[in-house]
């Protein structure tokens, strides 16, 4: 029961995700997407320290139970929230919404693709970055098994390392409010992408908890900038007619993506060892990531503006 409800909770958040990035590309005027992308990362990762110290509180004075019926409630009301947000479609004067069907299906497709043909850079661009998604996926899948099998850390220190992590989230995120506005989209998805694969390759090679704790800082702090930069460069360069389509698209692209490659980390991971699978998970991200940075300075070089 629990599977499937996690099943269907996972399915709303599918849908969920690149609807509310279209609105947010309607809503927010292109000159501050910038920095509401920065802020919206500082409150995510503010979120990501608060809520397992409040987890941990609740841990204490009740049940697990509670703790999860707490997090369902609170997200209910926060789905409640989004109600009073204004709609943004009650000037137009027709608003076309295609009935579900395969052939909308088909039409859905063909928009993509033909974007996909038009703008092929910038899908480049989308798809490096949804398979660096999935190269971080697949390797986290490895991190607590990684840090207690190989690194020897107790759960303790292991749960130090994740706080670390938390850290390296609150710090970018705030740097990154700071620092946005002055740093172009290109360095902020290219650069910070590379050293958040730089993270993964310190932690990786590591044998004790301090590189450890140095590789996980230095991931978490650039993410804040990738994201900022990726969010940015999504919302300037698509149309928020089509937004939604291209979203869902990329999102079911990097979603079968996940699914392979964590199968396959874990399948190697068995027959060879963890540390081999992700120093190569990392090498290959690494590697992502570089191409990733060419590609966005490059298109700015021939003169495509600030992407």
């Amino acid at each position: 029961m629990v599977i499937g409800f996690v099943f269907l909770i996972n399915m709303a958040s599918s849908m969920f995700e690149p609807t509310s990035l279209t609105y947010i590309t309607k809503l927010i005027p292109v000159e501050k997407r910038k920095q509401f992308n920065s802020l919206r990362s500082l409150i995510d990762s503010g979120g990501f320290l608060i809520g397992p110290a409040i987890a941990g509180i609740l841990f204490m004075i009740g049940t697990p139970e509670i703790a999860i019926y707490v997090n369902a409630i609170l997200l209910f009301l926060s789905g409640l929230i989004t109600v009073a947000m204004p709609n943004l479609e009650k000037h137009n004067d027709i608003v076309i919404r295609d009935a579900l069907s395969v052939e909308t299906l088909k039409k859905d497709w063909g928009i993509v693709w033909k974007f996909s043909f038009r703008s092929l850079h910038i899908m480049v661009i989308l798809l490096l970055f949804s398979a660096l998604v999935g190269m971080m996926t697949a390797v986290d899948s490895l991190e607590a098994a990684f840090a207690i099998e190989v690194l020897g850390l107790s759960d303790s220190e292991y749960g130090f390392l994740v706080s670390i992590a938390g850290g390296g989230i609150l710090v970018g995120a705030l740097s990154n409010t700071i620092f946005a506005k002055k740093l172009s989209i290109s360095v902020l998805i290219g650069l910070g992408s590379i050293f958040v694969s730089v993270g993964y390759v310190v932690y990786a090679f590591s044998d004790d908890f301090i590189t450890a704790a140095v590789g996980f800082f230095i991931l978490s702090f650039s993410l804040a900038f990738a994201n900022t930069g990726f969010y940015t460069f999504y919302q300037n360069n698509i149309s928020a007619e089509i937004m939604g389509r291209v979203g869902s698209v990329i999102g079911l692209i990097e979603a079968v993506f996940i699914i392979i490659v964590t199968g396959i980390f874990g399948i190697t991971a068995q027959i060879v060892s963890i540390k081999f699978v992700v120093i190569i998970g990392s090498l290959v991200m690494l590697l992502i990531t570089t191409i990733l940075c060419i590609n966005t300075v490059q298109k700015t070089k021939q003169g495509m503006g600030e992407i």
